[in-house]
């Protein structure tokens, strides 16, 4: 297939993977409505993903050497901070704030993989970088201030909460690239994500009764929904992008998940729509683009 014949299909699975990606904040605050709390909500959605995930590691490692005790503390370890960590505290932070809020604090990941580059791994930092990291935290804030106006001090646990998922997210993807240039992409992200799933089940398991786990039907129905469409098949959607027009690409590409996400957010939701949301959107989607123009 010709790179031009490629480019078509491989933006497609990138706005659509994005597109799926924004779309489980709406299903975690729709599910929230239903009275269930952010520990069983979670285990739902991990257990309904956990046969996908450990499906996608098999099948990632056919005819691969199998995996090294190095691999398994490897495994476990980014599973631990990528998908545990940081998906536990999204579902938590999204108890306290919009999902437009969540997916701009989630869209600063890009500015935190350079952060941590520059103290900890002895990454030089340009000006223009700079500027960029600027220009996105700037359209948090003014989200951010206006949100404390009119939701009140819950806002920032929410916002802190979600930060928090954005930075452990942040490290994975720092710590995570010479693995996945050795394990595989899918492999590795199959594993991780499988590890991520256990982890889950046992925390329902240790902090809540079993009777926490009876909910309404709909919570049951979203969480596959979760699960399915915006868990596991962006997974996909995105490393098949990958393949067809690069990483950097596809992360420009992925610049539409604020905008989907607050449009649905309206749509379904009943969230606002403001100047304020509209010119912090604004603002992190054009930092994002001169961090991706300035590397």
């Amino acid at each position: 297939m010709t790179p031009g014949a490629r480019l078509g299909p491989g933006l497609a699975l990138a706005a659509a993977g994005s597109v799926a990606f924004s779309g489980k904040a709406i299903i975690v605050k729709l599910a929230y409505r239903h009275g269930v709390d952010a520990v069983t909500l979670i285990m739902y959605r991990m257990l309904f993903a956990l046969p996908l995930f450990l499906a996608l590691a098999w099948w990632a490692g056919r005819g691969q050497p199998p995996l090294a005790r190095r691999d398994h503390l490897v495994v476990f370890g980014l599973g631990f901070a990528g998908y545990y960590l940081a998906s536990f505290l999204d579902f938590a932070g999204l108890q306290y704030i919009t999902a437009s809020l969540e997916r701009l604090i989630l869209y600063l990941n890009p500015t935190l993989v350079l952060l941590i580059g520059v103290l900890f791994m002895g990454q030089r930092v340009r000006p223009r970088q700079l500027v960029a990291l600027a220009v996105s935290y700037a359209g948090v804030l003014l989200v951010f201030g206006h949100e404390v106006t009119l939701s009140g001090p819950d806002t920032l646990l929410g916002a802190a909460l979600v930060f928090g998922s954005a930075l452990s997210y942040a490290v994975y993807l720092s710590l995570s690239g010479q693995e996945v240039r050795r394990l595989g992409a899918l492999r590795l992200t199959g594993w991780a994500s499988s590890v991520a799933c256990l982890l889950c089940i046992v925390q329902f398991l240790l902090l809540r009764p079993l009777e926490a786990a009876v909910v309404a039907p709909p919570v049951i129905w979203l969480s596959l929904l979760n699960a399915l469409a915006c868990t596991f098949a962006p997974v996909i959607m995105v490393m098949m992008a990958i393949e067809r027009i690069g990483a950097t690409l596809t992360a420009q590409t992925g610049m539409i998940g604020p905008l989907s996400t607050i449009l649905m957010g309206v749509l379904l939701l009943g969230e606002p729509l403001n100047a304020w949301i509209v010119a912090g959107t604004a603002l992190v989607l054009a930092g994002v683009w001169l961090l991706a123009r300035a590397r």
